[in-house]
């Protein structure tokens, strides 16, 4: 889940299942009674439908939580984007983060870095097409050093300076979970 609508999803197929969520929120549901069985299969299904997948393995749930973590901080939240990303995932998940940078990259097939460098893009290009920043103002609230190298990095990634962006800016944007 990596958006508040994808939660109002999964609370109504947990909802229709009668298995009604005691907590829900990024890539995590906590109901009151355990789900086992033939009702696990049903809620799998239900949520392979939606296009979620039920993650039970602990290494799995991990690399969400590493996902969720990353997406909360680069689209849903106002803090200070000036951080050092290793610290902040470190201090939001309570691990090592050589031990979960090292995991990322071995499920993912990518570094925890790249997948930022992924989800930052993402948001330039939607701060972009709502057009209400300069690109300056989208480097400094992005956590840019100037914008040049905002650039740089956003033409390595789209294929596409940042104004030619604007400019075509039809079907470029990607759902989060395709990152």
């Amino acid at each position: 889940m990596v958006c508040n609508r994808c939660i109002m999803v999964v609370q109504q197929v947990f909802e229709s299942l009668d298995y009604p969520p005691v907590r829900i929120s990024l890539g995590n549901v906590e109901t009151a009674n355990p789900i086992a069985g033939e009702d696990l299969e049903k809620l799998r299904e239900a949520l392979v439908s939606y296009g979620f997948e039920l993650i039970d393995d602990i290494k799995s749930r991990m690399i969400e939580k590493i996902k969720n973590t990353v997406v909360q901080s680069i689209h849903h939240s106002n803090e200070d984007l000036k951080i050092n990303y290793s610290e902040y995932i470190e201090s939001h998940l309570n691990r090592d983060y050589a031990y979960l940078s090292s995991l990322f990259s071995e499920i993912e097939g990518t570094t925890i870095e790249k997948y930022i460098i992924l989800q930052k893009i993402e948001r330039v290009k939607e701060l972009l097409v709502y057009d209400e920043l300069t690109l300056s103002e989208i480097a400094n609230q992005m956590g840019y050093s100037n914008v040049s190298y905002l650039s740089g990095q956003f033409k390595k990634i789209t294929g596409l300076t940042p104004s030619h962006f604007k400019q075509v800016k039809e079907n470029k944007r990607k759902p989060l979970d395709e990152l």
